[in-house]
């Protein structure tokens, strides 16, 4: 797969999707192929930044002690204290907040209070923070790289089917930027995949609410779209 190719997927995708009155998402969607997934070592769960922005603002809570509080609230779309977790002693209280954010980021010493307290909730959800990601920090952090490159960052992961598929843009974005987006998410899968090109199989671009086009194949244009 290269640049060039995805580039001629998303403009096909583009032609063939009816103009919505929201902006669609650009999806990737890679294929597997050669993976035994019921064997750990298979299966795929990666955390990958982006070159680029993914198109949509990512709404980020911070879980912090005294020690972040200040910095936590002026930077993160919200900020709950440790001082505080004792108010969160109902679960519908914990669902709510795990609906309305898309990524925590928590203080690492005190991981194991934000366990004890959300977990439950977040832990089935996918939501709990994630060294893997950049999740946890230390008391002394500079938290405002960490929320930039999050808001970069995506998640691929292939644990019950054999597929990734993840966001990489928007409709409304530089197309180059998507390509790019597109191409470091397939060079980081490969790099997790144990045959690396030789386990995937196909891969597609697709909006929101549009059709998939394979990349790679020969695509033709209508003339107002080349």
């Amino acid at each position: 797969m290269d640049k060039e190719q995805i580039l001629a997927a998303l403009a096909k995708a583009k032609e063939i999707s009816d103009k919505r009155n929201f902006t669609q998402s650009i999806d990737l969607i890679i294929n597997l192929r050669g993976l035994d997934l019921k064997k750990q070592e298979h299966q795929i769960d990666s955390f990958i930044t982006l070159p680029h922005s993914r198109g949509k603002k990512v709404k980020i809570c911070a879980l912090v002690g005294a020690e972040l509080g200040e910095q936590a609230k002026g930077i993160f779309d919200s900020a709950i204290l440790s001082d505080n977790f004792e108010r969160y002693k109902d679960k519908r209280e914990i669902k709510k907040i795990a609906n309305s954010f898309d990524l925590f980021v928590a203080q690492a010493n005190i991981m194991p209070k934000v366990a004890t307290v959300f977990g439950r909730v977040f832990g089935p959800r996918g939501k709990m923070p994630n060294p893997k990601s950049g999740g946890l920090v230390p008391p002394n952090a500079n938290l405002k790289p960490v929320y930039e490159k999050l808001q970069r960052t995506i998640r691929a992961n292939a644990k019950t089917a054999p597929l990734v598929q993840c966001g990489i843009g928007t409709e409304d974005m530089d197309s180059n930027e998507i390509a790019e987006n597109a191409l470091a998410v397939y060079s980081s899968l490969l790099q997790a995949l144990p045959n690396e090109k030789h386990n995937v199989k196909s891969i597609y671009i697709k909006l929101t609410m549009g059709k998939p086009v394979k990349v790679g194949e020969k695509i033709e244009l209508a003339k107002e779209a080349k």
